[in-house]
């Protein structure tokens, strides 16, 4: 196996229930072709395992990290996937991004690991990158109606924020009125293992 491939536990934990719910949202009923952008895509490991389940949409990595490129791209190379692009340098912050036109993103396990203004420009660049109808599914840990769902993420918040003050689970109620700013509804919201939720938003 290549060593420069990361093989982060939560990953191969969280992949089979995501697959669950990217079936349904990206159907080929619902999305019968067409380009996935994934913000933040870490090590890659989702990426090349989503892109083998779905076949008939094409994926596109991305990460500002230059050492999870190098994962991705060792990722991509050993899955030989024709629907699995080579990884972009995209930081959610930095306008325009090099993807202009996407037909629907995934942002996995980010929003808790940044500053607030990442999941501002998340939905600006959504905003900028999807057409109306198109789909943005994020995951992670949520407050939801000021419930941290679980004692071990109340736990998990104070560890990020004793990292980065800037960073700390989100409160559902801040990104929904953003969300709708920005032109998107909150769809579904699915209660996923670990205390994670995938929320779904729809651009109106």
């Amino acid at each position: 196996m290549n060593d420069i491939k990361q093989i982060p536990p939560a990953s191969v934990r969280n992949t089979p229930p995501l697959l669950e719910v990217l079936r349904r949202a990206f159907a080929p009923g619902r999305l019968p072709r067409g380009l996935v952008l994934e913000i933040a895509s870490g090590s890659g490991y989702h990426a090349a395992a989503f892109a083998k389940e779905l076949p008939h949409l094409d994926w596109q990595p991305s990460d500002p990290d230059e050492g999870a490129r190098a994962s991705i791209a060792a990722y991509v190379a050993d899955a030989g996937l024709a629907n699995l692009r080579a990884p972009v340098v995209l930081d959610v912050t930095r306008a325009p991004w090099p993807v202009d036109r996407a037909d629907a993103m995934l942002c996995i396990n980010m929003i808790h690991i940044s500053p607030w203004e990442a999941t501002v420009a998340l939905f600006d660049g959504a905003r900028r990158t999807l057409a109306a109808g198109a789909t943005l599914l994020t995951y992670g840990p949520y407050v939801i109606d000021g419930d941290y769902q679980a004692d071990s993420n109340v736990a998990f918040d104070r560890s990020l924020r004793a990292r980065n003050p800037a960073w700390g689970i989100r409160d559902l109620k801040d990104i929904e009125p953003l969300a709708r700013a920005r032109g998107f509804s909150l769809a579904e919201r699915i209660a996923m293992p670990a205390n994670n939720h995938t929320l779904v938003f729809r651009k109106t």
